[in-house]
């Protein structure tokens, strides 16, 4: 049994490591959702049409899937430090460029920081998850309450941590719209930058987990036996569906709003806003909502509601009931994910490290892919409507795979 002087130093590291996560998960909230409230900008600075546009999404989502894959390297070989501070970084050089100059070098500038977002993301929120599980173990499991407490507050903790990405969120629409109408953008994301430098230096020192080497799950055996169950394919299609879906409503609503008239053309790059700013309130409040309701429960009327949110958003003759679908769809969407997260640590334990590589790696697709899709479509068919209608069919596939009980 450790003593009290090490389990108050470990208990104190732990606090460190965990408003780390939260203060990095800030600009990360940044940049991960910057596409949407700029791609009105960007299209009109770049002469590009809707393909053109969804490109960005492509790039953006692709680097992560690299990033996502280095990840799960860095991870079970050297532990969190290397993949953090080398997500920081490029998150850094990424933003500082996009502004700069023409399409490649903004490309470019995407995948830079979609490469740091594949490092962060996958290694912030399996490390909130893991300190949650490692700050229980030293509670006598006596009962099946007392698991699903600790599984609760695990979701909690991630919950709270993807809070701090949504404020992230809002603070980029909101400052990309006050920024661009002061012609001091280019400020704004020099800015980000700076910070996330900062923050890297500041961070380099801290406690972080070390390499397990239990969580190298190299085998090609246990990945066969792992494929046979249906549990792990439905954990692919949440983590493929689910970020798509949010990615392809907060990227796209700006550009949706900017087409229904002067009004919607005005409010354009603060919809995201509205969106984020309702999702990260459903977060705050999902600590709450996790301690009186089971997981399955949340999951359902979340994705229940989402579906009914964009069908609202698509279907409203006005901006008024597109801002309501953005609000309904943001707060239904909010706990999905971060529960998501904590049933993969809490199913896997250690080795959600490197499982975590192709799950979040399939987060980084279901990104690249839905929204470049909705572009396509749009450009295809004149109707921007039409090309949104993928997340809804996405937001409708979740519902019904959490129907079952798995």
């Amino acid at each position: 049994m450790a003593s009290p002087q090490a389990e108050l130093s470990q208990s104190s590291s732990n606090r460190k490591l965990v408003l780390a996560g939260q203060i990095a998960f800030l600009p990360t909230g940044i940049l991960t959702t910057l596409l949407g409230p700029m791609l009105p900008i960007l299209i009109a600075r770049w002469a590009m049409n809707d393909t053109q546009a969804g490109n960005l999404f492509l790039v953006q989502f692709l680097a992560a899937l690299v990033g996502v894959q280095l990840s799960g390297v860095l991870l079970a070989r050297w532990g969190f430090r290397p993949a953090f501070l080398s997500g920081l970084l490029l998150m850094a050089c990424g933003v500082a460029t996009l502004y700069l100059g023409s399409l490649w070098l903004g490309l470019a500038s995407v995948a830079a920081y979609g490469l740091g977002l594949g490092l962060i993301i996958p290694t912030d929120n399996l490390l909130i998850a893991e300190i949650g599980s490692s700050s229980g173990s030293g509670v006598s499991s006596r009962d099946s309450s007392e698991a699903s407490s600790r599984a609760s507050s695990r979701a909690s903790a991630v919950s709270l941590l993807n809070f701090f990405w949504g404020v992230g969120a809002v603070l980029c629409s909101l400052m990309v719209a006050w920024t661009a109408a002061h012609r001091l953008l280019p400020f704004f994301l020099g800015a980000v930058a700076l910070f996330l430098v900062l923050l890297a230096l500041a961070m380099r020192n801290l406690p972080f987990p070390a390499a397990v080497k239990s969580a190298e799950w190299s085998a090609s055996s246990s990945w066969r036996e792992m494929a046979k169950s249906p549990t792990i394919w439905l954990f692919a299609a949440v983590f493929f569906l689910y970020p798509g879906a949010e990615t392809a409503v907060g990227g796209w609503i700006g550009s949706y709003a900017s087409r229904l008239g002067s009004r919607g053309a005005a409010m354009a790059s603060l919809m995201p806003a509205f969106f984020w700013s309702a999702l990260t309130v459903g977060r705050a409040l999902g600590t709450a909502f996790l301690h009186h309701f089971s997981e399955r429960r949340v999951l359902r009327a979340g994705c229940a509601a989402g579906a009914a949110g964009i069908g609202l958003m698509l279907w409203a003759p006005a901006l008024a009931g597109v801002i309501a679908g953005a609000l309904i769809t943001g707060l239904s969407f909010s706990t999905l994910y971060p529960i998501t997260v904590a049933r993969l640590s809490e199913r896997f334990g250690v080795a959600a490290r490197s499982i975590g590589a192709a799950m979040f790696s399939l987060a980084a697709v279901g990104p690249a892919v839905i929204p470049w899709m909705v572009g396509v479509i749009s450009h295809a068919t004149g109707s921007l409507r039409a090309g949104l209608l993928l997340p809804l069919g996405a937001t409708v596939i979740l519902f019904l795979i959490h129907l079952f009980e798995w």
